[in-house]
């Protein structure tokens, strides 16, 4: 692999392990394809990359998922290939349907089993009860908000800021009024 690839292979790889999406291999495997100008079989992708070929093999699995990478025919051939992805409107909704949005939901389920369990067990203190009732109902609103922003960018329609801007503050503190 010549230099310049080689530097973006491993700063492509490197972004990739702290995105907590992808692993570092998944990331160098995506931008050795990214720049190879045609399709490479899983042989070459390990010889490139000095990994052996069943380590790429179990980890371009991940890459296709996410649509990183697609799977090739080569006329003459009957080797598997893959090829970089050039769709990143495709590979972003992927990411934000995924992996983005399953976060906020498992928050929101996380703020209505809290609520509901608070409900059924009844508040020792009222005020405390009070305060975490409308806290949880502040993050919720908020993170409902940016669901329906990712729902919005996904199927290419309009989302602004105002949205999620608009959801009110938490109180700051529990109130010491009787």
């Amino acid at each position: 692999m010549d230099r310049a690839t080689a530097i973006f292979v491993d700063g492509f790889g490197a972004a990739a392990a702290t995105s907590g999406i992808l692993g570092q291999l998944q990331g160098r495997i995506f931008a050795l394809l990214y720049l190879a100008g045609r399709p490479m079989s899983l042989d070459e992708i390990a010889a490139e990359l000095q990994q052996s070929k069943s380590n790429i093999s179990i980890t371009i699995r991940g890459v296709v998922e996410w649509h990183l990478v697609r799977r090739v025919s080569v006329p003459g051939s009957r080797k598997d290939h893959y090829e970089g992805a050039t769709d990143f409107w495709r590979v972003t909704q992927e990411i934000m349907e995924r992996r983005i949005r399953w976060t906020l939901r498992q928050v929101v389920a996380a703020v209505d089993e809290t609520k509901r369990v608070a409900e059924e067990t009844g508040a020792q203190d009222k005020r405390l009860d009070a305060f975490r009732s409308a806290r949880l109902d502040a993050l919720r609103d908020v993170f409902a908000a940016w669901d329906q922003g990712i729902s919005a960018f996904t199927q290419g329609q309009t989302f602004t800021p105002e949205t999620v801007r608009q959801v009110p503050a938490p109180p700051r503190l529990v109130s010491t009024e009787e």
